[in-house]
This record gives C-alpha cells, sequence and structure tokens, in this order.
C-alpha cells in the first residue's frame, strides 16, 4: 500500500540557506520574513512584497522571454531585494507558504502563479505546456517555472492554496491529481495525462475526466484547494 501525501509543516521558525535567514507564520494568509545578509539577492514577482526595511534595495532582474509572458498576461519582469535587510512577502490569498530547498544539481517545476520568492543564486527559466491534453478547463495550457541550483543550495518559496501535502515517488511508483491540484514536481518526476470517457446512460451524456499522472522517482506537491485561474485563452 502506497504512503499517502503528508501535510507539509504551516509554520517555520528558523529556516536558513546561504546568504539568508528566513521565518514563515500566520494563520490564514501567512507571511514569509526573510532577513538577506547581502551576500544573496532575493527575486519575487513585485506585486507580492508586504514590507521592507527603508536601507534594503529593489531593482529590476531581467527574464529571459518577456514578450511570450507578456502575451499570456504573465508578470514581463521580476523584482530583485539587495540586502543587507529584512523583506516580507504574502499573496493575496487565503493557503500555505512552504520552502523547498535545492540542493546543487537538483531542479523543481512549478506551476504558474504559485511562486513567492526565491534566492537570486537558483537559475530561473520558464516555459508554456500547450495542447488539449494539458488543459485546464478552459485553458488549452499553461506556464511551468524552473529552478535549478547550480553551484550552491537555493530556496524557492511557494504558496499553495489550502493545505500543501507532499508525495515523494518512488522510482516508477505513481499517483494521479486533478489538474489543478499539484503545484510541483522534481525535475525528473514525469507528468502525462490521463483522460477517461463518462457516461450517464441518461440520454446519451457524455464527458471526459482529466488527471495529470506524475510517475517517479521524486516530490510532488498538492494543494487541498484546487485551483485554476482564468487566462487570456
Amino acid at each position: 500500500m502506497q504512503t499517502p501525501p503528508q501535510l507539509l509543516p504551516t509554520r517555520l521558525e528558523d529556516g536558513q540557506a546561504p546568504g539568508v535567514r528566513y521565518r514563515i507564520d500566520g494563520e490564514l494568509v501567512p507571511v514569509l520574513h526573510t532577513w538577506l545578509d547581502g551576500t544573496v539577492n532575493i527575486f519575487f514577482e513585485h506585486h507580492v512584497v508586504l514590507w521592507k526595511d527603508p536601507q534594503l534595495n529593489i531593482g529590476i532582474k531581467s527574464v529571459k522571454g518577456a514578450f511570450k509572458r507578456m502575451i499570456a498576461g504573465m508578470p514581463i519582469f521580476m523584482t530583485e531585494a539587495r540586502g543587507p535587510g529584512e523583506v516580507a512577502f504574502s499573496r493575496d490569498g487565503a493557503g500555505h507558504v512552504f520552502p523547498l530547498h535545492l540542493k546543487p544539481g537538483t531542479g523543481v517545476l512549478v506551476r504558474e502563479h504559485q511562486f513567492l520568492a526565491a534566492t537570486g543564486n537558483l537559475e530561473y527559466t520558464f516555459n508554456r505546456v500547450k495542447g488539449v491534453s494539458n488543459m485546464l478547463f478552459a485553458s488549452t495550457g499553461f506556464f511551468v517555472d524552473r529552478f535549478d541550483a547550480q553551484q550552491q543550495e537555493g530556496v524557492v518559496w511557494l504558496h499553495g492554496y489550502g493545505n500543501v501535502f507532499e508525495k515523494t515517488l518512488a522510482p516508477n511508483e505513481q499517483i494521479d491529481v486533478e489538474p489543478g491540484g499539484w503545484i510541483y514536481r522534481d525535475v525528473n518526476v514525469r507528468m502525462d495525462v490521463q483522460m477517461f470517457g463518462l457516461r450517464t446512460g441518461m440520454f446519451g451524456g457524455s464527458g471526459n475526466l482529466i488527471w495529470n499522472r506524475f510517475t517517479g522517482p521524486g516530490r510532488v506537491g498538492i494543494q487541498s484547494m484546487y485551483f485554476h485561474l482564468p487566462t487570456s485563452e
């Protein structure tokens, strides 16, 4: 029998990574507090900042492929905080904020609108997943952010709606997740789409039930309040 997904901690008092200390607290709309020592920057979408020290500098982090993001209604640039100093982040929604620490040589794929902040020593790219087989109700595709650690450990902080559970898959172990329910997966976890036809037996009615199937090894993050954001499509 498989081990079910496990609830991630909802509070964290003394998180640490190279160049940064952090704390996560709050009940309904949690807040990420960070302390930068000046050796590592933090980048984020500009609208998630809650407060900062006056001496902490804010600037623009260039993002490759900005035009594609603009067409899709995504932010076309990232904002960057340069310490030393304190800065806090939060999203406008009830949920669960949590860290993912990435060791050198590892990476994680994150669905759009779930990213909160990340240390500047991580490499950031993104890709649009297209096709009707990846549709999320009215949409025929979505963006996936990718974060990779190169020479140094880094941290990416994510926001999930409801509470967030993590399933660690063994090699070839699988789990099916509602398309709006998953948040992240390790880069070596494969995702396939499963479509099941449904027939009601009444007036010949039918429909499709769609799942994202994940195959290990690696981690998959699942939010209890699955969320389908409106898109430009």
